[in-house]
């Protein structure tokens, strides 16, 4: 697996990601031809809870040394081991997504894969993610296929523009988005003080 998620030039990646906070990533996703089988509110629901999940770890700190409690933090770890447990289970099954190199804003995304994707422009689509590495569970985004590409090395990639959220969706796939670029930046700070 490579370890960066290749920046492109076409443009659907400027109708996409020009003028939006985008992040890339490897994550649990794919794409399904047709319409969402979940309704938004599963989806905007799952990540205002990951959202609530992945805050109280940063609030939630003793305030005399300004880190979490020995026993918070065993706790945290425990609950972390098994969490990647259930996802390892929940990957062997038949359903699992694929882990995939992806590009995405709030306006839609880029898939990247070794095979073409039998799906034409223009046609609805529903994307598929997992919105977080610790967690087995995916969100349903309604969308129709922009474009599909393949480049020169025959890496395939295939790009969705999200259908209208609603309000609520939208706006808690806007912080999810904001909260992984803030940590894709402080994780490449920290390699860059490291490579140093």
């Amino acid at each position: 697996m490579p370890t960066r998620v290749p920046l492109l030039s076409h443009p659907a990646e400027t109708e996409l990601f020009g003028d939006a906070l985008t992040c890339e990533a490897w994550l649990p996703a794919g794409f399904r031809a047709g319409e969402a089988r979940q309704p938004p509110a599963a989806a905007e629901s799952l990540l205002h809870a990951l959202a609530i999940a992945e805050d109280a770890r940063g609030d939630d700190t003793d305030d005399r040394k300004g880190e979490p409690s020995i026993s918070f933090q065993r706790l945290e770890a425990k609950v972390d081991l098994l969490m990647n447990l259930v996802g390892k289970l929940a990957r062997q099954r038949d359903d699992a997504l694929p882990l995939r190199g992806l590009r995405w804003s709030h306006l839609g995304l880029r898939l990247d894969a070794a095979e073409p994707f039998a799906i034409g422009q223009g046609e609805a689509a529903t994307a598929l993610i997992e919105p977080a590495s610790w967690l087995s569970d995916y969100i349903e985004l309604p969308a129709r296929v922009l474009a599909t590409s393949t480049t020169a090395d025959g890496q395939h990639h295939l790009w969705l523009r999200f259908a209208p959220l609603g309000a609520g969706l939208a706006d808690a796939l806007e912080r999810h988005l904001f909260r992984l670029h803030r940590r894709q930046i402080a994780e490449a700070r920290l390699m860059a003080r490291q490579a140093d």
